[in-house]
């Protein structure tokens, strides 16, 4: 997605879009403690692993590692702790059921603050085969070797 001068990237899931074909994408709100917060703006998280769970009519995001910030005391944050995102209870309601009919997952994309508030941006995602990504691979490579040759 076009980044637009509002937002700012904290952190982008790089492998989520070699493993999973991403169908749709989708913005949501994070409930965060402050020191959580914190450590956001210097940019200490990481995405890899994590993956969105919907439980009693809730998204949690799974695996998600923020770092404790580094000048917290006591009431610093536990780094891997499940957090609730904030959708839509339609929002959810469709998400539920494409996930159950053709057993999709809800992969997190990106964190990024958008006017001061952290946004995830999950993707709904179906697995990629190993033939995919390779097919993927070769597709890249040869844009690659047309652009070279445009070039020279």
């Amino acid at each position: 997605m076009a980044e637009t001068s509002t937002e700012k990237n904290i952190v982008t899931n790089r492998k989520a879009r070699h493993e999973y074909e991403i169908l749709q994408v989708i913005e949501a709100g994070m409930v965060l403690q402050g020191t959580e917060v914190k450590s956001l703006r210097q940019g200490n998280a990481n995405m890899v692993d994590s993956y969105a769970n919907i439980k009693n009519n809730e998204v949690w995001l799974v695996g998600c590692h923020i770092a404790e910030y580094k000048y917290g005391n006591i009431e610093n944050h536990e780094p891997t702790r499940t957090r609730k995102l904030l959708l839509n209870r339609s929002e959810i309601k469709k998400l539920l059921v494409k996930i159950k009919e053709k057993g999709l997952t809800l992969i997190p994309l990106r964190l990024y603050f958008k006017e001061g508030k952290v946004k995830v941006e999950l993707g709904l995602a179906k697995g990629k085969k190993v033939f995919d990504k390779r097919e993927d691979i070769k597709k890249r490579d040869f844009a690659r070797d047309q652009d070279r040759k445009v070039k020279y």
